[in-house]
This record gives C-alpha cells, structure tokens and sequence, in this order.
C-alpha cells in the first residue's frame, strides 16, 4: 500500500514523457508557407509577451501570500505553496506555447482533409493536458512524500493542503486575466469587423484579429490548464485533507502512515495512478475519417474519454477491494462512490452539450430568435443558461446522493462525507485526455484564422470550420466537469475547514437562526455576483478600448477597410491594448477570492461557515448558467453561418454576432473563473483555520 503515491509518482512522468512525445510529433509536421509561419510567430509571440507580464504582476500576489504563509503557518507551507504556484504556471505555460506551434501546421494538414488535421490539433491539446495533469500530481506526489512520509514534519497535512492554495492562486489570476484578455479581442473583433465593416471573421483586414487569435491561447489554453491543474489537484488534496483532519487528531504524520487510515490515504492517490494510465492510453485512440461530418468527428475525438473512463472504472472496483477489503462495510461503495463522480461529469459534459450543439433543439430555438433581432437572441439565450442549471443541479444533487450512500456503506454511519470527497475524483481522473481534447478547441480556432488571413483556398477554412465547431461543444464539456468537481471538492473541503476549526479549539455552528451564519450566507452568495460583475464590467472596459482602436485604424489608414495591396493593420497595437486593459483588470476579482474570506475569517469564524455555504450554491448555478448561455450563443451563431436563417452577412447573422458578444465573457471569463473563486476561498479558510481560532 505504501508504494501507491510512488506509482502515482511514476504516472505522472510517464504522461510528461507522453507530453514530449506529442510535442516531438507536432513540431515534425510542417507549419505552412510563409505567410502562415509568419502568422504562428505573430500569435505566438504576443501569447508569450502576454504571459511574461501576467506572471510578473501575479508574483507580487504569491511573494505575499508566502510570507502571510511563513508568519500564520509555517515557513514549510510557503515552500508547498510556491512549488504549486510554480507548477501550475509552467503547465499553462508549456501547454500555450505548444498550441501556439500546433495552429499552423493543423492549418496546412486541414488542406489534406481532417484524417490529418484533427490528430495534429489532439496532439497539440495533448501536450497541454498531460503536462497539466503530469506535473499536478507529480508536484502534489512531491509534497506528500516529502513532508508526510520522508521529514515527518508537524502540520504535514496542512502544508500539502498549501500546494492547492498555490495552484488556485495562479488559476484565479490566469482565468481572469486570461479570459478578459481573450473577450476583450474578440468582441472588439467581432463587432466592428462584422458587424461595423461588413468583413469576415479573421478577415486579415481586421487589425484585432490577431489579438483575438492569441487570446484564444491565453485565455482558452493557459487559463483553461490552470484551471484543471487546480481542479486536478484539488480533488485529491479534498479527501486527503478530510482523512487527515477527521480520523487523525493529535496523531503525528509517522503515527498516522502506520494507521489504519492508510487506506483512505492512499485511495485517493490509487485513483489517480489508474486515471493517469487509462488517459495515457485512451490518448492513443484518437483517429479520425476523411469525413467534415460533426458527429464523425465528434466520435473520433470522444474515442479516447470514452476508452479513458471505462478502463478507470474497472480499475476502481478492483482498488476498492483490495484497499478496503477489511473495512467494515462493503467495499464497493467507494467504487460506486468514484464511479457515481465520473458518470456524472459526464453527465453533466453531455448535458452542456445538449444545450451548447447546434445539433440540438436549443441552439435552434437561439438561431430562430434571430428573425427578429438581437433583443429576442439574447432573451432565448438567458433561458437556455437558466433551464440548464436545473438539471444540471438535479445531477449533482444525485451524484452526492450516490457518493453519500456508497462512503457511508463501505465505511460506516458518519463516513458518507469521504465518499463526496472521491466521487470529485471520480469526475476528474481522466484530466489528461479530457483536457486534451479541450485544448484541441483553440488550436482548430486558431488554424481557422490562419486559413482566412493566409487567404488559402476555402476548402482549407471548411475542414478548420468543422473542427472548431465540435471544439466549442468539447470546450463546455470539459466545463462541466470542472464545475462539477468544484461543487464536490469545495463541499469536501469545507467539511477539513470545519474540523480544522474544531481541531484548533474552536467550534463552527452553521445555524441559519444565528444572526451572524446569517450574514454570511448572504455575504456569500451575494459574493460571486460582484465576482461575475466585476469581469464582464472589465471585458466591457477592454473591448470597448479595442473597438475605438479598431474604428480608429478603420478610419485613419487609407486603404485598410478596402483591403487594398500592401496596406496592412497595426495588429500590435490592438495587442497591447488587450494585454494592458486585463492585466490591470484582473487585480481586483483576483484579489477579492483571498482577501474576502481572510477578512472575514479573522473576524469571525461563523460568518465565514455561511460565507462559504452561501457561495457554493450560487456560484455554482451562476458558473452553469453561464457557461452554457454563453456556448448555446456561440454555436446559434455558427449555425447561421452555416447557411440557416440567412446565413453570413443577414441581418439575422448580426443578430447572432450581438447575442454571442454578450455570451463571450459569459462563457470564457466570469463562468470558468466561478468555479475557481469558490474552491480558493474554501481552501484559504482550511489553510487559515488555525490561525482564525
């Protein structure tokens, strides 16, 4: 048993070995002519200018976490905090990198049909999800072994549980200032260029396309692996942290790996291992036909979750007797419990799906609204995002049921709470692949913007088109999974934050007749409406810099709008406004997810339970709603470009331009940050438990 976080440990270099390969095979595949290699260096350069400068503002925030850290704590939980910090920028950081690299020449292989093209764009993705799911389990296997098992340190859970903060850290900061980056580009793009001008998306007219396109890549790709690393990584600190907080007591970290509670230690870690094997070789099974058919390709790109998921769940049930095969009740449970996570995360990717495919009634119903203005396109996507909440919650809801149910049945009356702790896992243990395909997305949207300014023949942005499509649908799925692993990771940390408070010597009362439980739970679920307000105010702010700049450009350089021989657009200019408009932006949201429960801890520790409680139900209904409102816009919008309902150029189509730029900052900014702002805050109330007592 003792050797399960070490073969996890060798898992995770595994797929980092699997990482390098897929680079190794997308950097042989040739990038295109000149103009198209020129492109790839434009996007690229401005992805990598971009994140040199968001690491340097967000590492004024991590120095002062990491002496807050060594003064409340422990210095050591600042080390375990910087090496996740660290961790989870440079997958963020490699996995752009090599998107950026993937575009171009997915654009080149789309010229031969998508058999060639969708394996270089999964490639592409793949090297963003195992370096994402590689290095956050190899990081979290570091720290565990080293404090816990090799210095036997006191506070060693607390000082792992520090890891998490330092991942969520940086995820925060890249969803937000990624996401503001990246919609402030694209509405700036979208609304003057189609709407305005008349021009095609990624017209080479446009001076924001460029900056749209490197958004796509530091919103959609660097933000997005942040947000799994911490995801990721936080589904197995939760019942690791539970386990340490609940069972052990006053037990020191030798007393405790010679307990009985080693199994439910090493669960966690035994999940992931078989997660991280069974995404290696789902990987691998990712082919694809000659068809531009949707759902050929959608099949072939799903082909390896779906290998992914079935292996983990046979993997399960055999981990689950052999680690509690002595427990008092019957060890199935947890497998059920792990097996109910990874069903409903699916669950909850098709249901996404259902509502964000234009395959489906509604996106249609959104597209049909579009006859009559943008007003009524906006009103049917508001709907669709609140429908889809409901049975979105009822599947959650169900899923900790059955989580509930199968801890409680493998481990006894009052253990329920651990089976909710691994259902997360459950959800997110085949990260490797469902973050490869999701970063697939922005790299087939990229190869898109390639086709259109290289100006290729029109069959090229067929093929580009028809992967990009799915890669919206792939793209809310993977949201969906996130959310979801959110609700029940946060749920199962704040279960550590209560026992942690109790551990400290305080006590935690979540009685809603207590004035003060009551304030907090308003606090809190006012909390991320002020979050969500706060980062569509700012895309707001940045687009409408970027539209005065594109109007600008449209207006003083003759020639530009009328694409005339040798006039070319300051791209660079539009880039920096994008750049500099997010960077100051996402200062405050960021900032609002630690400083927030810090305060109010330090006051009072009651308050901060209802904060915490409040925040979780409705930021989970607003990240669903928003994501899903959002990716139902954007493909109501590709379906009439399609050729439906006037198709290009209608005014049926600007109707639908309008309705996606609302859903723009839903679905790439405020949505996916949701889930991030509430499991950072309940992971700084577990950190600072002791410290609020």
């Amino acid at each position: 048993m003792e050797s399960i976080p070490y073969l996890a440990l060798a898992s995770a270099i595994a797929a980092l070995i699997l990482a390098y390969y897929f680079f190794t095979t997308v950097k042989a595949a040739p990038p295109g002519n000149d103009r198209m290699v020129f492109l790839m260096n434009e996007i690229q350069a401005g992805a990598k200018a971009f994140l040199k400068q968001e690491y340097t503002w967000v590492s004024v925030f991590v120095v002062g976490m990491i002496v807050l850290l060594a003064i409340v704590i422990t210095p050591l939980a600042s080390v375990a905090y910087v090496i996740g910090a660290i961790l989870s920028a440079t997958a963020g950081y490699v996995g752009m990198s090599v998107a950026t690299m993937a575009n171009a020449r997915t654009t080149e292989a789309a010229k031969d049909g998508p058999s060639k093209a969708l394996p270089i764009a999964f490639r592409g993705g793949a090297v963003m999800g195992f370096s994402v799911a590689g290095l956050a389990l190899l990081g979290l296997m570091f720290v565990y072994l080293l404090f816990v098992v090799w210095l036997e340190v006191d506070k060693a859970f607390e000082i792992v549980t520090a890891y998490g903060l330092g991942a969520s850290s940086i995820a925060l900061f890249s969803r937000v200032g990624g996401g503001i980056y990246t919609k402030a580009a694209d509405v700036g793009a979208d609304l003057v260029g189609k709407v305005e001008a008349g021009i095609p998306e990624d017209d080479p007219r446009n001076p924001a396309t460029i900056a749209d396109n490197v958004g796509d890549n530091v919103g959609d790709v660097a933000g997005m692996g942040a947000d799994l690393f911490e995801s990721y990584a936080g589904s197995i600190i939760a019942p690791v942290a539970l386990t340490a907080f609940s069972v052990m007591g006053g037990l020191s970290a030798a007393e405790a790996t010679g307990s009985s509670v080693i199994s439910k230690l090493m669960f966690p870690m035994a999940i992931a291992f078989v997660g991280m094997v069974a995404s290696i070789v789902g990987s691998f099974f990712v082919r694809s036909g000659s068809s531009t058919d949707s759902k050929a390709l959608s099949r072939a790109l799903h082909r390896g979750t779906n290998v992914a998921m079935g292996l983990t769940i046979i993997a399960t049930i055999a981990i689950s007797y052999w680690l509690f095969k002595d427990a008092q009740g019957n060890p199935i449970g947890l497998a059920v419990a792990v097996i109910g996570g990874l069903v409903v995360g699916w669950a909850l990717g098709k249901t996404a799906e259902y509502y964000t495919s234009d395959h489906f009634s509604p996106v249609k119903k959104i597209a049909a609204q579009s006859e009559t203005g943008a007003a009524t396109t906006v009103l049917s996507g508001i709907s669709a995002g609140m429908i889809s909440v409901a049975s979105s919650v009822s599947l959650v809801l169900i899923g900790i049921g059955v989580a509930y149910w199968g801890g409680e049945l493998t481990l006894g009356d009052g253990q329920g709470v651990y089976g909710i702790a691994v259902a997360a896992i459950g959800m997110l243990a085949t990260t490797g692949v469902v973050v490869s395909v999701d970063a697939y997305g922005p790299i087939a949207d990229n190869a898109g913007g390639i086709a259109e300014m290289a100006e290729l023949d029109p069959s090229v942005r067929e093929v580009t088109d028809a992967l990009d499509s799915l890669g919206n649908t792939t793209a809310a799925i993977a949201k969906g999974f996130a959310v979801g692993s959110a609700a029940l990771t946060a749920l199962a940390l704040f279960k550590s934050f209560e026992l942690a408070i109790g551990q400290a010597g305080g006590s935690l009362s979540l009685d809603v007749g207590q004035v003060d439980v009551f304030i907090g739970l308003f606090l809190g679920a006012g909390l991320p409406f002020l979050f969500a307000a706060l980062t569509i105010d700012a895309v707001g702010r940045a687009a409408h810099a970027m539209i005065e700049e594109v109007r600008r450009q449209f207006r003083e350089i003759p020639g530009l709008r009328e694409g005339k021989p040798g006039v070319v657009p300051d791209s660079a200019r539009c880039v920096a406004i994008s750049t500099d408009a997010s960077l100051k932006e996402m200062i405050v949201p960021g900032s609002l997810a630690v400083v927030v429960p810090l305060v109010v801890g330090f006051i009072d520790e009651d308050t901060l339970g209802g904060l915490l409680a409040g925040a979780l139900v409705t930021g989970f209904a607003l990240a669903i709603f928003m994501a899903n409102a959002g990716g139902a816009w954007d493909n109501a919008k590709k379906y009439i470009e399609a050729g439906h309902h006037g198709g290009k150029g209608s005014e049926q189509h600007k109707a639908a331009v309008v309705g996606d730029t609302v859903g723009d900052p839903f679905k790439d900014t405020s949505g996916p940050a949701m889930n991030i702002l509430l499991k950072v805050m309940t992971i700084v109330s577990l950190v600072f438990a002791s410290a609020f007592v």
